[in-house]
């Protein structure tokens, strides 16, 4: 794992001065539904700082979507303002956006959204592709991120060669290629069995130690707890916002659950 520090750049890791990484300020949506206007969000403002770990939870209709789009940059807010690292994103254009999105922000998704016919290598690599990064450092990137979910000896392997839970670690490496500041996860056990979630989520918290910033949506309170934070959202508010007291409670419940197929 002697790789593992190139991938973590040294200004977007934890320090002993905390500074913000994200912040939101008063942010409303509203969505036209034909004749009705639905409100998503209602005036939520919260603050993420750098190296923070925060998991974001709520029923379904309860904004949290909403919320994670915007930060994502993927939607804008309809009032108030988000600040990316000091940039406020939420006046940028497309185009901007979707540069912000591709250097700045690192996705994980429940469904993995691989490539079937290209290696977990290649799949890797895609990002790099948008960022203009030369061959050789794209391969040097994709195997250093591969190496820090362990999976550097698959690189080679197609999808449909690897487990659920090595399809998840392939999507968590093309997330880290491109040095993010922060890294968005929506529901990334959502199709992994119990223990599979354990080490994926495992893996969340050791790039969290290295001071990686990590905002993950789910429905799950055991999966909630491997964080250092959560946010409960409810009718397009956040309701509580409080700090995870015992970390090592999910890991051990969900370790103790029966194995299932991936």
């Amino acid at each position: 794992m002697e790789r593992v520090e190139n991938i973590l750049s040294p200004e977007r890791m934890g320090s002993t001065t905390p500074e913000t990484v994200l912040q939101v300020e008063d942010i409303h949506k509203m969505y036209q539904m034909g004749e009705n206007a639905v409100h998503a969000l209602r005036g939520v403002s919260v603050k993420v700082e750098r190296g923070e770990f925060v998991a974001v939870m709520g029923a379904s209709g309860s904004g949290k979507s909403t919320f994670m789009n915007i930060l994502g940059c993927l939607d804008k807010p309809t009032s108030g303002f988000y600040r990316l690292e000091g940039v406020d994103v939420s006046k940028l254009d497309k185009k901007k956006l979707a540069g912000i999105r591709n250097r700045k922000i690192g996705f994980v998704f429940q469904g993995f959204n691989l490539l079937a016919r290209t290696t977990a290598l290649e799949n890797t690599e895609l990002p790099t592709l948008y960022a203009h990064v030369n061959k050789e450092d794209r391969h040097r990137r994709a195997l250093a991120a591969l190496e820090m979910v362990g999976l550097e000896l698959r690189a080679d392997h197609f999808p449909s060669q690897l487990s659920g839970g090595q399809q998840q670690r392939v999507a968590i490496a093309r997330a880290l290629v491109n040095h993010p500041s922060i890294l968005l996860a929506d529901e990334p056990t959502g199709n992994l069995d119990s223990r599979t979630s354990v080490e994926v989520m495992e893996i969340f918290q050791r790039l969290n130690d290295k001071g990686l910033t990590i905002v993950l949506v789910t429905h799950e309170t055991d999966i909630a707890q491997f964080a250092k934070r959560t946010l409960v959202f409810r009718d397009g508010k956040i309701r509580r916002d409080e700090p995870v007291l015992d970390r090592t409670v999910a890991s051990e419940a969900l370790k103790s659950m029966p194995v299932l197929e991936d």
